[in-house]
Order: C-alpha cells, then sequence, then structure tokens
C-alpha cells in the first residue's frame, strides 16, 4: 500500500482521480467474462501476472468492453457536470433513458426500479417496501465517478451524496451505507492517505445499525471465505474489494485477486479497481488493459467513450463540488 503524503500536489491528486475512474472501468471489463463463474477461474486461464490477453472478452462481452457498472458511473458523473449540481431528477431520468435502450446488462432491481413508473423520490423505496429485500451492490457498483467528483468536499458531504445518490436505485439503507464508506475510502487515498488506516473512523460515521456489519466485513482478520452472503450482496463486495486491496502490493494483483473471487466478478473488480486506482494513480493501470478499453451508452447511439474519454471525465470531476 502507498503511505503519501496528506499533502500531495494537485497533479499527484490528478493522477489518482483518473486511476479511480479508469480503475473501477478497467475491473468492470476484466471481470465480466468471468461473471458467476467458480473461485480460481481467472488465474487458471492467466497464470502468470503480465503475460497479457486477460482482457479477454467472452459471455456477450467483447475483450475491454465494460459493463452496466462503469456506464452507469459515466451517467452520473456527466449529470454532475452538466448539471453543476448533484441533481437527483436528472441523475434519475439518465438511469430511465438508459434502461430504456436495453443495455446488455442491468440488475433486477434495478430494472423494476427504473420501470416501475413511479417517480424519482418514491421509485426505489415502492421496490423495497414491495421485495423487503434492496442491499445489493449496484450503487456500489457505479461510485467511482461521484466519490471522485464529492472527494473536495469533505467526509460528511461524500458520504451523504453516496447515500442519496445509493437511495435512487436502492431503498435499504444497508446500500447506502456501504456506498458512503466506499466513498470515503476514495476521498482518503485521492489526498494520498492509506483508506485501510482511515477505516476505524469511517466506521464512527456509518448509521449505527449497519456499523457491525461494515466493521465485520472491514476488519483486518476479515476474508471471503468468511462471507455469509453472496458477493452481489453490498457488504460483502465491499469487505472483498477491501481485502483485496490489503492483501497485494499494486493495481494488477489487487483486480486478479478480485475477479479470482468468483461470484459478481465484474462488479467486485470494479469496486476494487476504484479503490486500488485512487490509491496507486492511472500509471499503475497496465496499458494492455486500458488500450482495449471501451464503454458504450446504450441510449445515447454512437457514444463509445475510451481511456482518454474517461480521463478527461475525471479531471473534470476532481474540480469537486
Amino acid at each position: 500500500m502507498p503511505h503519501g503524503s496528506p499533502h500531495d500536489p494537485a497533479p499527484e491528486r490528478l493522477l489518482r482521480c483518473a486511476g479511480a475512474v479508469v480503475g473501477a472501468a478497467v475491473g468492470d471489463a476484466l471481470g465480466a467474462p468471468f461473471e458467476f463463474g467458480p473461485e480460481g477461474a481467472f488465474s487458471a486461464r492467466f497464470p502468470e501476472p503480465g503475460r497479457g490477453g486477460e482482457m479477454c472478452g467472452g459471455g456477450g462481452w467483447e475483450p475491454g468492453e465494460a459493463t452496466d457498472d462503469t456506464q452507469m458511473a459515466v451517467l452520473v458523473g456527466e449529470s454532475l457536470l452538466d448539471r453543476c449540481r448533484l441533481d437527483l431528477p436528472d441523475v434519475f431520468g439518465r438511469f430511465q433513458r438508459w434502461a430504456a435502450a436495453d443495455p446488455k446488462d442491468i440488475g433486477l432491481q434495478t430494472e423494476d426500479v427504473l420501470t416501475n413508473g413511479k417517480p424519482w423520490d418514491t421509485a426505489a423505496a415502492t421496490h423495497f417496501d414491495t421485495n423487503l429485500r434492496a442491499a445489493g451492490n449496484g450503487a456500489l457498483m457505479r461510485a467511482s465517478t461521484a466519490a471522485v467528483h464529492f472527494a473536495s468536499a469533505g467526509r460528511r458531504a461524500t458520504m451523504n451524496a453516496a447515500r442519496r445518490i445509493t437511495a435512487l436505485t436502492h431503498g435499504d439503507p444497508a446500500a447506502w451505507e456501504g456506498t458512503a464508506v466506499f466513498h470515503e475510502l476514495v476521498r482518503c487515498a485521492l489526498h494520498g492517505d492509506d483508506p485501510l488506516a482511515a477505516i476505524p473512523e469511517t466506521l464512527t460515521a456509518v448509521h449505527p445499525e449497519h456499523r457491525e456489519r461494515y466493521a465485520a466485513v472491514l476488519a483486518p482478520d476479515w476474508d471471503p471465505g468468511k462471507a455469509t452472503e453472496f458477493n452481489g450482496a453490498v457488504w460483502p463486495c465491499l469487505g472483498s474489494a477491501v481485502w483485496a486491496l490489503r492483501t497485494t502490493c499494486d493495481f494488477e494483483q489487487a483486480v486478479r485477486a478480485a475477479v479470482d473471487l468468483g461470484g459478481d466478478t465484474d462488479t467486485v473488480a470494479a469496486v476494487t479497481g476504484g479503490l486500488a486506482g485512487a490509491c496507486y494513480g492511472i500509471g499503475a493501470l497496465p496499458e494492455r488493459w486500458t488500450a482495449v478499453l471501451h464503454v458504450p451508452l446504450p441510449g445515447w447511439p454512437g457514444r463509445v467513450l475510451r481511456r482518454r474519454d474517461l480521463m478527461e471525465l475525471a479531471r473534470r470531476l476532481s474540480v469537486g463540488a
């Protein structure tokens, strides 16, 4: 883990911001072909790090193609920039436009919330009241862009923004808190601090009803083998990403470890990539991965974002709230 100065110069912070946004997209695209596969499938196919070919595609995905995780992150980021503030109805409208364009992948819960005909401020609550379950990782997966944007506003502001954006599609406060923790850990990393060392203080800002759950999965001795739920749930997903960061020494190792967990590989790797990218910076991302990275944007015909576009998005978002 890098332990940079808390007073990193602006250029270093920009590299970390780009690392967070592009890193999340890289993890997403790398993990997508292995989604719902068994543990260890990635290393079984690519046993030697650095040999290349890992952006292999498959399962309906082109090599380097990002999924709904990154697509929704882009929509959040572009709304923040276009509206010059957090405009929740605008974010929800962009989500609806995207969902109506038949994306390759969309979570069942997210799809229901975006298509149930309810207004932006009641759609997720209606889903939660009916299903009594809404703690998936579908908001955590898209959080990299907002985490970069709100990082300069401080802990309270970034965590509250995370909760509000999450609540658009996830009515369970457990999902709000997990995304809020991710926002704060990214904020710490962007400022050159060690996000792992920031976990105890971050937990004090988690709602008391959910603090114990997150303390368990973020503890130094926790590992994914101790998870009691599938990593499609928000807390084991976040815990797995933090574990991948804690137990490795660079960006590539962290993301490989995340994909090797199996299960919801694209999202676990996206969350890991966002956090590791914020720690290590854009220069730590393997060029052989970023070169083929691309993000089609359903609902906006012909739009495909690539590394340079994501870096520019990160640069603009880094100006802050």
